[in-house]
């Protein structure tokens, strides 16, 4: 994941700080026959290297796809779509067919590339599967062979138990979101999108948080993420000789623009997810930061309830789209004046817009038409966020209340990216959601001594093969725009 969401559930951890967890903590249950079945296909999944550098997501892939049809999948159900281009980064695509060919599919995405890990400074091999004082150790057992693991012994359950779902099952195992080098998912959907096209998809982007007692506090539901866009700051001119010096100088006046950029707060706006976010939060913080929270939602102009809520960076973050100078370069040598200076700014857009719309923004603050504003790379398309409707949200909490009861479901706005913001991007919405529950450190994902809590991995497999099941069988919810019958309506009467 770009941005684990360990960075959120510190800042919760620091906001829920003398709120008591919802449960006590509960000592590890004996390890059932199943589950020792899945911990052998989650350590092969783990233990084949797929770093960018030497590892090979084709071998992951080629290891999966041959566990589902062991299984009994057909071999035209299971496919590893590799690009010539890049042959060591291909990706696992799976199907277990729906008996209603009208039902919108579901497709279950994840990520098997890992983040590099150099041997030497870990405390055990990155690459092998090490089970101690009641964690997994290994590059990847969070970030993201989890929930991939978890997909592909789902499926595999599935078949096994002659499940006869009412939609396609899909999934997809995909190379390349840590490194961005070849991305696996937007190959796919350029190049085989019947294979992963889906009504809704279900990824990862958001877990759980535990306390320092391991005990539940709020599990998360990733509901939209925000686009990730550098843009090239130019300014040239002719320069001169540093004992001549002019007031028209590159370097001041680009540093004068950045100074602006810096300063500048884009307007808030909320979404589904912020707005669950913020309700479900007040009363798991601090009376006056509650307060905040529930005035800012009702009112959105409400300055003082900003103040308070955006103080926390991860808050601010969540509420508007941010763009920050972080690199510059600028003169060629000490005794003259600049000829030429650029500067890298690096905005997180909010879900849904464009990213030209930012540009022009970025232009008409500065207010210097000598400075261009470039792409630092490919524009990245507005990726809208999922509505958050009770067919998604409703199976969630149904069978988190099976596992945690009394444990709040939070919706949140991930400020960083995973490969949902091209599924979102490309119509499929998509919905961050594993049920594992982790610590506020982050877990060592994306740093060293990667682990995941087992009994955390454990329910969180319980808990997602449930979910898949509960969708698998629910009815299509109404087209949009669509009016309810009457049927629907007296429906609706009651559940109020």
């Amino acid at each position: 994941m770009t941005l684990r969401h360990g960075l959120l559930a510190t800042t919760l951890a620091f906001a829920l700080t003398g709120v008591a967890g919802a449960q006590t903590a509960t000592p590890p249950a004996v390890v059932r026959p199943d589950q020792e079945v899945f911990k052998g296909l989650y350590k092969e999944l783990v233990e084949i290297n797929t770093t960018l550098s030497v590892g090979s997501c084709t071998r992951a892939a080629e290891a999966m796809g041959k566990r589902l049809t062991d299984a009994g999948y057909p071999a035209a159900d299971v496919q590893v779509i590799v690009a010539p281009s890049n042959p060591r980064e291909g990706s696992l695509v799976a199907v277990l067919h729906g008996s209603d060919p009208k039902a919108g599919a579901m497709l279950l995405l994840a990520h098997i590339d890992v983040v590099e890990a150099n041997p030497a400074d870990w405390t055990r091999d990155p690459f092998k599967l090490v089970e101690e004082n009641g964690y997994f150790f290994g590059r990847g057992t969070s970030d993201d062979k989890a929930q991939a693991a978890i997909w592909v012994d789902s499926l595999i359950r599935l078949k096994q138990a002659g499940f006869k779902p009412r939609r396609d099952i899909k999934m997809a195992l995909t190379c390349g979101e840590e490194s961005e080098a070849f991305n696996g998912i937007e190959d796919l959907l350029a190049n085989h999108r019947p294979l992963v096209d889906a009504a809704f998809a279900l990824n990862e982007g958001a877990d759980g948080l535990l306390d320092e007692h391991d005990r539940p506090v709020v599990l998360e539901v990733q509901g939209g993420e925000k686009v990730y866009q550098d843009f090239t700051l130019t300014l040239t001119n002719p320069g001169g000789h540093s004992s001549r010096p002019v007031k028209d100088n590159a370097l001041t006046r680009l540093s004068a623009a950045l100074a602006k950029i810096g300063a500048y707060d884009f307007p808030i706006a909320f979404n589904d997810a912020t707005r669950g976010y913020f309700t479900r939060m007040v009363p798991l913080v601090p009376p006056a930061t509650g307060e905040a929270m529930k005035a800012l939602v009702a009112n959105p102009d409400d300055t003082a309830a900003l103040s308070v809520v955006a103080a926390d960076p991860m808050w601010n973050s969540m509420l508007r789209t941010t763009c920050v100078p972080t690199m510059m370069s600028a003169g060629h040598a000490p005794n003259a004046l600049p000829q030429r200076a650029t500067a890298n700014v690096n905005c997180r857009i909010l879900p849904g817009v464009p990213v030209e719309t930012v540009r022009q923004q970025l232009m008409a603050l500065v207010g210097d038409e000598g400075i261009t504003f470039t792409l630092a790379h490919e524009s990245n398309k507005p990726s809208p966020p999922p509505p958050l409707t009770p067919f998604i949200m409703g199976p969630i909490e149904k069978e988190a209340a099976v596992l945690w009861p009394g444990v709040p479901v939070v919706t949140v706005l991930l400020t960083g990216a995973t490969d949902g913001v091209h599924t979102n991007a490309a119509g499929i919405p998509t919905y961050g959601v594993s049920g594992i529950f982790g610590s506020s450190d982050g877990d060592g994902i994306h740093g060293l001594n990667e682990r995941v809590r087992v009994k955390s991995l454990y329910d969180g497999r319980d808990f997602l093969f449930a979910l898949i099941k509960d969708y698998a069988m629910a009815k299509d919810p109404p087209a949009a725009g669509r009016k309810p019958g009457l049927k629907a309506k007296l429906s609706g009467l009651f559940r109020r």
